[in-house]
């Protein structure tokens, strides 16, 4: 294992380690899938997740960066549970077609998510603070920001897309200041396809749309 946790590239005078690089490439993988509606995007996620924690421990791990992004870390187990509930849930709305159906959320449900938003940014900031993380505020954000966007994806919430886009415009100077290149890099990314995602579920969610039974956006695993 000790070859698996070291493993790194060295790129413009700095070492990466394998597992971001791979982690986050995973990651972007498991984003192409939700984006088609495909219920593989959840086990992929997971995956992405378990190689991500270690990355984010860098302390911990003793890796080239020293640096603990504890919020980072510990959405990556959130992730994997609310992953495990998105899987479930769009595997059984699987009956020949897409394993979900996009559509806006309710004022109501905009409201509770709002709620959750405010709530769970003041506690997560309380408890980064204490830990020690760095950024702190930023990572409260982009920890809470990013579990409501996997809930929003998993529920089928046109409004997901726009959420990740605010965690990826706080997440790029925050890695890039803490030195998680792979990371900052794929977020910038990520950004963009999330622009597209969201493009995507909005002209999908329309029932006029002739996209809605387009084949090739129809969920196959």
């Amino acid at each position: 294992m000790g070859w698996l946790l070291d493993a790194s590239v060295h790129v413009l005078g700095a070492d990466i380690l394998w597992r971001e690089v791979i982690g986050n490439t995973v990651g972007l993988a498991s984003a192409v899938l939700g984006m088609r509606r495909v219920t593989a995007a959840w086990p992929v996620g997971i995956l992405a997740n378990v190689l991500l924690f270690t990355v984010f421990l860098g302390g911990v791990f003793d890796t080239p960066q020293d640096t603990d992004l504890y919020g980072q870390a510990g959405r990556q187990v959130f992730f994997a549970a609310v992953g495990a509930y998105g899987w479930w849930r769009w595997h059984r709305n699987r009956d020949g077609g897409p394993a979900v159906v996009p559509r806006w959320a309710s004022g109501q449900e905009r409201l509770s998510l709002l709620a959750a938003t405010v709530a769970g940014v003041a506690v997560a900031y309380a408890v980064l603070d204490r830990l020690g993380s760095y950024g702190p505020l930023a990572d409260a954000w982009i920890f809470v920001g990013s579990l409501l966007a996997t809930y929003g994806m998993a529920r089928g919430y046109v409004e997901f897309w726009l959420v990740w886009i605010a965690v990826d415009a706080v997440g790029v100077p925050l890695l890039l200041d803490a030195g998680y290149y792979p990371s900052a890099l794929l977020y910038a990314v990520y950004g963009g396809f999330c622009a597209w995602g969201f493009l995507t579920w909005r002209r999908l969610q329309r029932p006029s749309a002739p996209g809605a039974t387009d084949p090739s956006l129809e969920a196959v695993g």
